[in-house]
């Protein structure tokens, strides 16, 4: 499977959005160079609208549109052509979001991709490896969220072991901080979450190791500000001067009286927070020393997204990755991509399939659809389906793994399309075209033949299609036959109408 290379926009954006921040960060892209043309950040604190019952409250929302509405005036004032919305862990806990994101989408003019835990933490390594010196050393890189705290090993721009942690300042300030008080023993409580959610992963990072260490994003950032000013002799985030800095803050005794010019009004709620969890992680892991990286998450998500139109989109490398992690027959996913794209290009305009998306899911699926025969030849289509909708797959938000795992399960037998139901606008509509499309090419290659198919050409109209096929051919492989005869039946309890033919 070859990446199909685009030229790459001029103008590129990443907008992540944090379960404490939100960010922007804009692009030109010159001679295989990023530079940057603008950065925006707005403190939304989306984690402190979640209600016990995991719903955003409308203060939360409302603060969160706002926002977005003038990103998207950004946006276009700058011409970004290639844009890319990731949301963090606020998202992937909400409940009955999908009211938000379509809102949100509006409001800023560009889909929003939910990404997971282990996501998030491949592309806040990309992000600080892209803007850091190169070097031989193992790196280890850490983020503090609002929501959650990610932890990274890598060397170069690889990522060896990642890991996101469910403890972030604005939900930790929510428990021990959320009446502004500051205690040593709120502050050692607080401490002790951290430290049970580090507990099962300890080992694994201190047996891998690590030469060197960087924090990113703002409370990292806010805490070495305000330790460079009160050790001027050290540069960098020390675990001693850590220690002192606790001590100073819990002596404040609430986050009114922090006296720390570098922490503004919006960050002092959760700076207690943000500052137990750097320094736990700092003492569990037994970092000494640790500098302030320039990159984070949302750099990482530039840099992905330049690779997305050359040879480097990492969602390439993980569906590669599947195919011979379970042994798929290369061959024959060589032949149903190919057939499955050509009916796509000749389907597109009548279906309304021009987004680039509907090219890459259906290749991909093509590819992937019989991953479920290394479990079981039984039902394999929905083995095939579970694995993409539960694999960790690198450089796929979470929206993107249910539409594979939606088109694979549907591709043969009853159609099935109650998964459809869990998909956001517009492919919970589309999809079911691209699964007629994938069914199609399976079938027609399901002799497995190396010989090549005859022309075939697929004529759609609303949700009638008819597929021509030489009558000579047709008559030498009546299975085939057969199939596309039974496949009538299938679609036509799915509401189409199948007619095939010379």
């Amino acid at each position: 499977m070859a990446a199909r290379r685009r030229a790459v926009p001029d103008v590129l954006a990443a907008v992540d959005l944090g379960s404490n921040s939100f960010h922007m960060v804009v692009a030109r892209h010159s001679h295989g160079q990023l530079v940057i043309l603008d950065r925006l950040r707005e403190m939304v604190r989306l984690a402190a609208g979640l209600a016990d019952s995991d719903r955003l409250d409308d203060e939360a929302s409302a603060r969160a549109l706002r926002c977005l509405e003038r990103f998207g005036q950004r946006l276009r004032a700058l011409h970004a052509d290639g844009v890319r919305v990731v949301g963090t862990n606020a998202l992937r806990q909400a409940r009955r979001k999908r009211w938000f994101l379509e809102r949100a989408r509006a409001a800023l003019g560009h889909p929003i991709e939910i990404i997971s835990g282990l996501e998030e933490a491949r592309l806040i390594y990309s992000g600080v490896a892209h803007t850091s010196p190169m070097t031989a050393d193992k790196r280890l890189v850490m983020d503090i969220g609002g929501g959650s705290t990610e932890i990274i090993i890598g060397e170069g721009f690889e990522p060896l072991l990642l890991e996101s942690l469910s403890v972030g300042c604005v939900g930790l300030a929510g428990q021990y901080f959320d009446d502004g008080k500051i205690s040593e023993k709120r502050f050692e409580r607080a401490r002790t979450a951290v430290r049970l959610e580090l507990e099962p992963v300890v080992e694994s990072y201190r047996k891998l190791g690590w030469q060197q260490a960087s924090g990113c994003s703002g409370t990292v950032r806010a805490i070495g500000d305000v330790l460079r000013r009160l050790f001027p002799d050290e540069p960098m985030i020390t675990l001693a001067n850590l220690n002192k800095l606790a001590d100073r803050v819990i002596a404040a005794g609430h986050v009114q009286s922090l006296d720390l010019p570098e922490v503004d009004a919006e960050r002092a709620p959760v700076f207690p927070s943000g500052l137990a969890i750097l320094l736990q992680v700092a003492d569990t892991l037994r970092i000494e020393r640790m500098r302030v990286a320039e990159g984070a998450m949302r750099e990482g998500l530039l840099y992905d997204l330049m690779g997305r139109f050359t040879d480097e989109d990492a969602r390439l490398r993980s569906v590669r990755a599947m195919e011979m992690r379970y042994h798929v027959d290369g061959a024959q996913a060589d032949r149903v991509e190919q057939t499955a794209l050509a009916l796509l290009a000749q389907a597109a305009e009548g279906w309304k399939l021009g987004d680039p998306l509907a090219e890459l899911a259906l290749g991909w699926a093509a590819r992937l659809h019989e991953a479920g025969l290394d479990i079981a030849h039984s039902k394999y289509h929905r083995h095939s389906a579970y694995l993409l909708q539960h694999a960790d797959m690198p450089g796929f938000p979470r929206e993107e793994q249910l539409l594979l795992a939606a088109l694979v399960g549907a591709h043969r037998r009853q159609l099935g399309l109650e998964s459809l139901e869990d998909l956001l606008p517009p492919w919970d509509q589309k999809a079911e075209f691209l699964i007629v499309i994938l069914r199609l090419a399976v079938l027609l290659h399901r002799g497995r033949s190396p010989q090549p198919l005859p022309e075939v050409r697929l004529h759609v109209k609303g949700r009638t299609l008819n597929l021509e096929l030489p009558v000579r051919w047709m008559k030498e492989h009546p299975l085939t036959l057969e199939d596309l005869e039974q496949e009538r039946g299938y679609l036509k309890n799915a509401g189409f109408r199948l007619s095939f033919g010379q």
